[in-house]
């Protein structure tokens, strides 16, 4: 089976969207949510800065914590695409659909984790406008690192070149 004559047959829709609706689910849909949650709280409570003086500190360490979870996600998403997903050239396909899914989740939860920073930091300080900022951005790194289609052909080339070599996934 030679690969460059069936590279063209990969479905990149399908890889792309089964690891792109988890995505969709964890970081826009359940931060937004909680979103509107924080909003419906400030607009009808009263939330006391509890930190006093360290707000501008904490507000500094969770925005480095959030700037290193991003460039994590980032650089494992590299790592982990690059390693081998197909477990034999026949399943070629179907292998890449579900490596991509299962590993694009845990860095999916990462980049949501990055909107948890915001909602600690309204809950102490009662500052909305700082949990939106921490949303948005988590929002924005997931589109940077979510699924493309030149990601995806990168990937299959990438899979078809290890699978080539004789190099699979060893569970």
């Amino acid at each position: 089976m030679d690969s460059k004559y069936h590279y063209e047959d990969i479905d990149l829709n399908r890889i792309i969207a089964k690891s792109l609706y988890f995505g969709l689910l964890v970081n826009i849909v359940i931060p937004v949510s909680l979103l509107f949650v924080c909003f419906f709280i400030a607009n009808s409570h009263a939330i006391t800065n509890e930190l006093g003086g360290a707000t501008d500190t904490v507000l500094i360490v969770f925005g480095i914590l959030s700037l290193l979870e991003a460039a994590f996600a980032l650089w494992w998403r590299g790592r982990l695409f690059d390693e081998p997903m197909v477990r034999s050239k026949a399943t070629l396909e179907e292998d890449i659909i579900a490596g991509v899914s299962r590993r694009s989740r845990p860095i999916f939860l990462v980049i949501a984790s990055i909107s948890i920073y915001g909602y600690l930091f309204f809950f102490l300080t009662g500052h909305f406008e700082t949990a939106m900022f921490f949303v948005l951005f988590s929002f924005i790194v997931f589109q940077i690192v979510r699924p493309r289609y030149g990601m995806a052909r990168k990937i299959v080339a990438r899979q078809m070149e290890l699978a080539d070599k004789g190099q699979f996934l060893r569970d």
